[in-house]
């Protein structure tokens, strides 16, 4: 059986309803998946056993981008992670309103190329409100299980 790590932070409660439906979605095809807030995640357990990993994080800031609170600390860890050749999959939620719409993805996508993690799709982003993007969070996520699969 399929193995995945899905860490998230959340401020507002959106990030974590994101992660949530994304590993119940998992779940029904499944994977079995390990959901943790990233106030309680460990950067060692990245990649490991798991055959996907999935960050989550929200996206602060006017002019500079920001990781949710809980997030920034996890995000300085990384480089720790042993994620070389690792299967990674990335998601946001964001407000194009601002000038770095879901700019923590973006920081997080970089991060990953920098660690040799291998994206298997393009990441997630999402605008305001996810109840209005169920359908692109159920896709995106079919996708990435497919991958987590393969």
């Amino acid at each position: 059986m399929a193995k995945a790590l899905i860490i998230y932070g959340s401020t507002t409660g959106n990030t974590e309803s994101v992660a949530e439906r994304i590993s119940r979605i998992l779940q029904q095809t499944g994977i079995d998946v390990s959901l943790k807030n990233v106030t309680t995640a460990k950067v060692e357990e990245l990649g490991g056993e798991y055959d996907i990993t999935i960050l989550g994080s929200s996206t602060w800031g006017d002019t500079d981008i920001e990781f949710q609170e809980d997030f920034a600390p996890f995000f300085e860890e990384l480089d720790k992670a042993k994620l070389q050749g690792k299967k990674v999959a990335i998601f946001g939620c964001g407000d194009t309103s601002y000038e770095h719409f879901c700019g923590a993805v973006d920081l997080l996508e970089e991060k990953m190329g920098q660690l040799g993690a291998l994206l298997v799709n393009e990441p997630l982003r999402i605008d305001g409100d996810p109840g209005d993007a169920q359908s692109d969070i159920d896709s995106w996520t079919e996708e990435v299980g497919k991958k987590a699969l393969i």
